[in-house]
């Protein structure tokens, strides 16, 4: 029964120049032949929006949603201009978008495209109501996918596919965990599968047409995202359209600066990727796993970009250089420790700096406390440090420091745990390396394996 045949063929003429940098002209003479190839199957969809590919380069949600309604309404205005029905072409369109690990946001998103894409397609006056439906694949994001600490990546699969559950989309894809690093596992294709069979059978999602209805907040954040994107689709519009900003590399360039702006906040801890940049498993080992080299597989011969290509590195993907690196080193660098003074201050300190030091693969060593600066370093230069770490309160820092310093001199890098009152002073005594909130973890941690030959 074609009536009830339900599928889709993901044809994106402008998805793949944006991916691959190869122009496509003249699409529309294939999008009428795809639509009168399938009329007689009404919910079967042909043509595609693939704004997932901007979530997993970087894009944030406002972005997506934006360029993806003006993505949409590229097809449909191309399509009209060729003479083909706005109900051929609305009626047929699928839009596969990315879910990013912000929770009630990615909600709103779904639920404002919804809104929005109805607005968009009601201007060419179809004939049936029911094109002005969107309909929407959602799958879970690889731009914030690990390589190290990778079981966390269900944790992040799990809450994006809850909230593109929540908000109503008609299927959802789930990454397997270990996608980074290997061809997935059967155990790993077993567990992103059962992911949303849990959603579905024992949390009954599908139960309820629209569970986030009537929450203030997320009706709140509806309107907020959906004021933003529709600001961002109305430039492009203005300009000439998606197709012509993806000529001209504007869409590349603004979701690259995003990407760039959330690297930066990684790099500072203002983002944070659990066990990455915060909280490493200190003892882990890559077991030889590397991130999966990316290659076309479309047979297109895309040969030599002739455009401004879409990037989809994930976000982790510089501290896992960073981590490879110093595992893949002759000598896997020892940081102690040098705990002294105020119990609270240097435990907290000393908490700090080994997740600091440890996101690069160094071995920690943690330690109670020692009663005079001499005996610690007496233990770290026994312990064969490679790094030491003063750990103490601000005020303590001005009798500990330079004595610490002085003792250790050339035989380990010297670190500050804080950013004491007296770092001037500090500094005029020679100590030049300190670590705090402020840091940025990623070029702080590059300069030492730079000093330690890595």
């Amino acid at each position: 029964n074609l009536e009830k045949t339900r599928g889709s063929i993901n044809y994106d003429p402008i998805g793949r120049e944006l991916l691959k940098g190869k122009a496509s002209e003249n699409y529309t003479e294939v999008m009428k032949a795809l639509a009168e190839a399938t009329a007689a199957m009404p919910r079967y969809r042909c043509f595609a929006v693939n704004s997932n590919n901007l979530n997993n380069a970087g894009a944030y949600i406002t972005q997506e949603l934006g360029y993806a309604l003006a993505w949409g309404n590229e097809y449909l205005a191309s399509a009209t201009e060729a003479g083909i029905p706005v109900d051929a072409v609305a009626g047929k369109l699928k839009f596969n978008m990315g879910i990013s690990s912000n929770f009630f946001m990615e909600i709103a998103k779904f639920r404002a495209a919804r809104t929005l894409w109805a607005k968009i397609v009601e201007q060419y006056e179809p004939q049936c109501r029911c094109s002005c439906k969107m309909r929407i694949h959602a799958e879970t994001s690889s731009f914030n996918l690990t390589l190290f600490d990778s079981y966390v990546n269900m944790l992040r699969t799990q809450t994006e596919a809850m909230s593109a559950a929540l908000a109503g989309v008609e299927s959802i894809t789930v990454t397997p965990y270990d996608s980074v690093y290997e061809q997935p596992t059967d155990f790993a294709l077993r567990i992103a599968k059962n992911q949303q069979l849990i959603l579905k059978h024992e949390s009954h999602l599908d139960k309820v047409a629209d569970p986030a209805g009537g929450s203030y907040y997320i009706e709140s954040l509806t309107a907020s995202i959906a004021a933003e994107a529709w600001k961002l689709f109305l430039a492009i519009e203005q300009e000439g359209g998606f197709h012509k900003a993806v000529k001209e590399g504007k869409v590349q360039s603004a979701v690259e600066e995003s990407r760039n702006s959330r690297r930066t906040a990684l790099a500072k801890r203002k983002e944070i990727l659990l066990g990455t940049n915060q909280y490493p498993n200190f003892n882990e080992l890559s077991n030889g796993h590397t991130p999966l080299e990316k290659s076309c597989n479309c047979g297109c011969g895309c040969g030599e970009p002739q455009g401004k290509r879409l990037a989809t590195e994930r976000l982790a993907e510089e501290f896992e250089q960073l981590r490879l690196s110093t595992e893949r080193s002759a000598r896997r660098p020892k940081a102690f420790m040098l705990t002294i003074g105020n119990l609270a201050m240097r435990q907290a300190r000393a908490q700090f700096s080994c997740n600091f030091l440890a996101t690069a693969g160094y071995e920690v060593i943690d330690n109670l406390g020692f009663a005079t600066i001499e005996e610690g370093v007496n233990a770290a230069m026994a312990a064969k440090a490679d790094i030491v770490v003063l750990c103490s309160s601000d005020d303590e820092y001005v009798e500990y420091a330079v004595p610490a310093f002085e003792a250790i001199g050339d035989k380990a890098i010297f670190i500050v745990a804080g950013a004491p009152a007296c770092t001037e002073e500090l500094q005029k005594a020679g100590i030049v390396n300190f670590i705090n909130i402020k840091s940025n973890v990623l070029e702080t941690l590059k300069a030492l394996n730079a000093k330690l030959n890595i």
